[in-house]
């Protein structure tokens, strides 16, 4: 919510649940931006990432297969013609400024407007 908060206040309107591969947080449809706020824990952050120590080939597996998925979406979207951002959840709290700025940049280029 404080993403979009910020984004609202900024003058970026986007979609929730628009139908894309991977399903994006935020999309920007008419210039085609889709944006991902990815989990430290989920997405394996290179900062913040934990690995539990039960079951640890499940949680290996399971990880590194959204992992996997993430690129594999990334790659779909860009081959049906969309920019993809994707963000750390550390840095959507620790860094919100800096994350507007590049989105409203990625939205607001001469080619998407």
């Amino acid at each position: 919510m404080l993403l979009r908060r910020a984004l609202w206040s900024v003058g970026l309107r986007y979609r929730l649940g628009y139908p894309l591969p991977g399903k994006p947080d935020l999309v920007f449809v008419g210039a085609r931006v889709a944006v991902f706020l990815d989990g430290c824990f989920w997405h394996r952050c290179p900062i913040h990432a934990t690995y539990p120590r039960k079951n640890h080939e499940f949680w290996e597996a399971k990880l590194a297969g959204n992992v996997r998925r993430d690129a594999e979406v990334n790659a779909r979207l860009a081959l049906l013609g969309w920019t993809v951002l994707r963000f750390w959840q550390h840095e959507v709290e620790r860094a919100l400024p800096t994350v507007v700025a590049r989105i409203e940049a990625s939205v607001r280029t001469p080619e998407s407007v």
